[in-house]
């Protein structure tokens, strides 16, 4: 097999540049050349993996089919070059670190000093190399998280610095992805701080050959001229990003401005045509969508929006390909259960409640599920909302009035909701989730049938808490359909009830296989469901104005 180009990609000046989206875009423009593209993500912070991370601190952990808890870019990574990626793909100080500190307890190392160069180097090189050998790709882009000038972030800096040594200076293309301030007395962009960085790079060994340019404002050639001889760079490889009004837009841009034949000239890669017309359509069909749908996400994150990355997405794509415009309404659970933002819930035309841990904000989310079952609103429950879909339907039809989920309350007397048999000896926390692809059976003649359209599929799952079945036979009395069973029929996957227009939850996470060109099934279903019913609510005011004219 030929060794594979490298593209390495920093940040500089200030994190959440958008480096995770720019890595993605460039495996866009990439892939649509021909190229299979492998991309990866280095976090230098010393958490094995964000898992056991607050979302305050890391955002979403987006999880992988085989199992992995990884950083958010990458969902990027997946959404736009449309392919899967591993535990290969994330790679963190913490994971580094333990491996080198196991094989010295093993003597691997033979009674050596172990240092971080060479040995933590080593293994970060080797991780790489890995993913390289594993995908057998084409190109692998490679993001060094964290901004530069980050202490913790030197061992990874100097670990691609070796790589491009070690392939004599060829093969390697460097990308460093800064920041524009504005001045708003002046009215100025300032490149001093890109210069800066770029010297900070500098300093340790690394010359990016690209610079892109982040900025809310537009650049001229000045400013590109600029950058260009201050940071010894082409002047057709300084390219100005600025914030796009839609994400799968930046591809697009990124095409507009050359990069792609820039990068192909440097590394010399010789691939047909870029074939984006898919893409094209995606954005023009998003930009010309007129009709605006409200839909709730009803969360205790809402204030950061990260932490639902996937799930807003996943409302995007479903109401790009409907032609609907979305406005995403967040919600704070934690409101809701003091009795706050009721009417919020009545101006919706769709509601979602994704996963979560946790008793804070829990009966906030109970209230927004009885209010959709109540009212007939569409409701989609993503893991930890398809259990609170079922307590309150144990509390409110079945009168099981304590009923909870032993998560939240030990002592209840009806734990619908329970710890799984093969977590009761588990106590570690990091990794110990029912992780990764598992394989559902659908029921016949169910939503969830007719939304998938197909008997069995795969989804990501991540929880230890699932429906016990010693309720099953109350709940389906009662007019809950469990239309989505594991294949020995003993874990509930998808539950829904049967005489309402769309309530239904999924134990696994379909977010995580949402696409922009290729919407989740069961998103799809659900936004149908929220035009049909903001139809219905339409016609029923107009009705009711008709009415009121009429009698006076």
């Amino acid at each position: 097999m030929a060794e594979p180009k490298y593209i390495f990609c920093t940040g500089g000046v200030v994190s959440s540049v958008g480096k995770g989206l720019t890595v993605a875009a460039i495996g866009r423009i990439l892939k649509a050349r021909g190229l299979k593209v492998a991309i990866q993500k280095l976090d230098p912070y010393l958490n094995v993996d964000p898992g056991t991370m607050s979302p305050y601190q890391h955002g979403e952990v987006f999880v992988t089919s085989d199992g992995a808890e990884t950083d958010l870019d990458l969902g990027h990574y997946e959404r736009f070059v449309d392919e899967e990626v591993s535990r290969l793909s994330n790679v963190t100080a913490g994971q580094v670190y333990s491996t080198v500190i196991e094989k010295e307890r093993k003597g691997d190392y033979l009674g050596g000093t172990i240092q971080v160069v060479p040995h933590i180097t080593s293994e970060i090189k080797r991780c790489i190399k890995l993913l390289a050998r594993n995908t057998k790709a084409d190109v692998v882009i490679v993001e060094v998280g964290g901004t530069v000038g980050d202490i913790e972030g030197l061992p990874f800096l100097e670990a691609i610095r070796q790589i491009r040594t070690e392939l004599k200076r060829k093969d390697t293309l460097y990308v460093h992805v800064t920041f524009l301030p504005h001045i708003g007395a002046t009215g100025e962009l300032k490149t001093k701080p890109t210069q800066h960085s770029v010297r900070e790079l500098r300093g340790i060994g690394i010359q990016p050959q690209v610079i892109i340019a982040r900025t809310d404002y537009p650049v001229n050639d000045e400013i590109i001229n600029k950058i260009a001889l201050f940071c010894d760079v082409d002047e057709d490889a300084v390219i100005p990003l600025e914030t796009a009004d839609d994400i799968y837009a930046v591809p697009l841009m990124i095409e507009e401005t050359g990069l792609g034949n820039y990068i192909l000239n440097r590394l010399k890669l010789d691939t047909k045509k870029p074939e984006l017309t898919e893409w094209h359509s995606i954005v023009e069909q998003s930009r010309s969508a007129s009709d605006k749908l409200r839909i709730g996400i009803v969360g205790k994150y809402v204030e950061l929006h990260d932490a639902y990355m996937s799930v807003k997405e996943s409302i995007v794509h479903a109401s790009i390909h409907q032609n609907q415009d979305v406005e995403i309404v967040w919600i704070h659970s934690g409101e809701l259960e003091k009795g706050k933002g009721l009417d919020e819930l009545k101006s919706l035309d769709g509601i979602v409640v994704p996963g979560g841990f946790g008793y804070r904000g829990i009966e906030g989310k109970i209230v927004a599920a009885k209010y959709a079952r109540e009212n007939k609103v569409p409701y989609l429950g993503l893991c930890l909302g398809m259990q609170v879909m079922c307590i309150e339907f144990a509390r409110n039809v079945l009168n099981l009035d304590d009923a909870n989920s032993a998560e939240f309350d030990e002592g209840t007397h009806h734990p619908v909701i329970n710890l799984m048999l093969e977590q009761r000896a588990i106590t570690d926390m990091g990794g110990t989730m029912r992780l990764g692809e598992y394989p559902c059976h659908l029921l016949p003649n169910s939503k969830a049938k007719k939304a998938y359209d197909t008997e069995v599929v795969h989804e990501r799952h991540r929880h230890r808490f699932e429906f016990n079945n010693e309720y099953r036979e109350q709940f389906e009395e009662k007019g809950m359909c469990f239309s989505g069973l594991s294949p020995d029929e003993i874990l509930v996957e998808i539950s829904e009830l049967t005489d309402h227009p769309f309530m239904l939850g999924s134990q696994f996470h379909p977010e995580f296989l949402s696409r922009p060109n290729r919407p989740h099934s069961l998103f799809s279903a659900f936004i149908k469901a929220s035009i049909e019913n903001r139809s219905e609510q339409q016609t029923h005011t107009e009705q009711v104005t008709f009415e009121n004219i009429s009698s006076d």
